[in-house]
């Protein structure tokens, strides 16, 4: 099939799968998720998405109804039912089903939902543009929840403006994007807010420092400000669809491009990574 939709089960199209009307993600966006890319019919860091994942749901009180191994095992069968060799795979779990109520028994099982689909990576050689907004959202960014309306804001702000990402900032502190994660260069340091309650510890992120530590770039993980993020040698935006962008504007604003060296050594660190895992010979095949 071209594109797959499984819930609690149930595994057909899009238009075939249906939802329960009390399920509890149409009340309150009851649930957390997770998503990645998968390559070659392999889901891209698997087992370290699957981690991020039920410590979400854990945070929560969630019950994922299915152990991680079983689960992980599901995935992989259910994107090897999908034409093509690049995917978005998203996942998440939702509280459960019953009468629209604040509180809820703690013994409800939550309901798995799958979602599979192609997809293209965009070409890390293409620069982006930024704009940057204050961070309004609430004090539990580390969890990977369905409460994205304020993500959804700033990424539409973003396209009206003519840009491809918003920054967010705490007052003068960088935190993420809207649906990435912000790091930038500076005099061949790697500067990265760290994973604490203010971002969403970024998978991809994380695989990027460890791409500077096999190259020998010094990595910091402290919060920089706006300012440092407009004076940045280049400015690196990272999700677990695309590994490696870099922005070339920041409200309209010319920025980076004074580390091309140094960007091009992490972007063909992080690709090769990516082609060993799925065994794939190009990053667009």
């Amino acid at each position: 099939m071209k594109e797959l939709a499984y819930y609690d089960g149930t595994i057909g199209t899009p238009e075939e799968v249906t939802v329960p009307f009390n399920d509890r993600v149409h009340f309150f966006g009851d649930g957390v998720y997770d998503a990645s890319v998968g390559g070659n019919h392999q889901v891209y860091l698997l087992e370290e998405h699957l981690d991020r994942f039920y410590s979400s749901a854990n945070a929560l009180g969630i019950i994922i109804p299915m152990e991680k191994d079983k689960f992980g095992r599901l995935l992989t069968e259910l994107l090897s039912k999908v034409e093509g060799n690049t995917h978005f795979v998203y996942w998440q779990v939702t509280r459960g089903a019953g009468a629209r109520n604040h509180v809820y028994g703690e013994e409800m099982r939550g309901k798995l939902w799958v979602m599979i689909r192609p997809n293209l990576l965009k070409d890390p050689n293409a620069p982006i543009k930024l704009i940057t907004m204050e961070d309004t959202r609430f004090f539990h960014c580390n969890i990977k929840t369905l409460n994205l309306i304020p993500s959804v804001m700033a990424a539409q702000k973003a396209r009206k403006e003519g840009a491809d990402e918003t920054v967010f900032h705490r007052g003068d502190m960088v935190t993420e994007c809207a649906h990435s994660n912000v790091s930038i260069l500076k005099d061949g340091i790697f500067y990265s807010h760290p994973n604490d309650n203010y971002i969403l510890r970024g998978i991809s992120k994380t695989h990027m420092i460890k791409a500077c530590y096999r190259l020998g770039i010094p990595v910091i993980e402290r919060p920089f400000s706006v300012s440092e993020l407009m004076e940045a040698d280049e400015i690196l935006v990272t999700s677990s669809s695309n590994f490696c962008l870099h922005a070339n504007a920041v409200n309209g604003r010319t920025v980076g491009g004074k580390d091309p060296v140094t960007l091009k050594k992490l972007q063909d660190e992080v690709i090769r990574e990516y082609l060993n895992y799925t065994g794939k010979e190009s990053l667009f095949d």
